[in-house]
C-alpha cells in the first residue's frame, strides 16, 4: 500500500475513516469514564453521528464497489452523515462560544425519552441546557464539541474525495 493515503484504495480509505470514527467514540467513552466528563445531550447526538459515519465508511469500506457510482453513493452517504455532525457539533461549539443568560440544567436525557415524543425531544435536545454551554475540556484551545466539528468536516471530505477521485 502506498504511503500516501490519498493514493490508498477505495477500500483502505473507508476503513481508516470508520477506524477513526471509532476512535474518536471509544476517546468519548474513555473521557466520560476516566476523566468524569459528562456528557450534555448534543454529546450524545455527536457520539450516534460518529457512529452513522462509521457504520456506512465501515459497510462502503468492506463492499469496496468497483464501480464509480457505487463509489460515489458510499461518498455522498458518508458526506450526509458527517454533515449531521457538523450541524450537531456546530451548535453545541456556538452554545459554547455564546452560553444562554440563564443557565440551566434540564432533566436527564432518559426522562425526556419516556415523557416526550421522538420530535419534541430533538427539538428539546437542541435548544440544549446550560451544560451544554459548559467547556469542561480543551486541548490546543478547542473544546471536545469544537474538536468533533474538525473532525466531522475532515471525515466528510475524506468520504467525498474517496467516492469521487479518480482512479489511476
Amino acid at each position: 500500500m502506498p504511503s500516501n493515503p490519498l493514493r490508498w484504495s477505495f477500500r483502505a480509505q473507508l476503513l481508516a475513516g470508520a477506524a477513526i470514527c471509532a476512535a474518536l467514540i471509544g476517546f468519548a467513552i474513555f473521557s466520560q469514564l476516566q476523566w468524569g466528563l459528562e456528557p450534555c445531550p448534543l454529546c450524545i447526538f455527536q457520539r450516534i453521528a460518529f457512529a452513522a459515519l462509521g457504520a456506512v465508511l465501515l459497510l462502503g469500506g468492506l463492499h469496496a464497489p468497483r464501480s464509480r457510482a457505487g463509489r460515489a453513493v458510499y461518498g455522498v452517504l458518508g458526506f450526509l452523515a458527517a454533515a449531521v455532525g457538523i450541524g450537531i457539533a456546530g451548535r453545541h461549539t456556538w452554545m459554547q462560544l455564546f452560553p444562554p443568560e440563564i443557565p440551566a440544567c434540564g432533566p436527564p436525557l432518559d426522562f425526556l425519552r419516556e415523557t416526550m415524543s421522538t420530535t419534541s425531544l430533538i427539538r428539546k435536545v437542541l435548544t440544549g441546557t446550560g451544560d451544554c454551554g459548559d467547556v469542561d475540556w480543551t486541548f490546543l484551545g478547542l473544546s471536545m464539541p469544537a474538536w468533533s466539528l474538525v473532525w466531522f468536516v475532515l471525515l466528510g471530505a475524506w468520504a467525498l474525495y474517496a467516492g469521487f477521485r479518480r482512479r489511476a
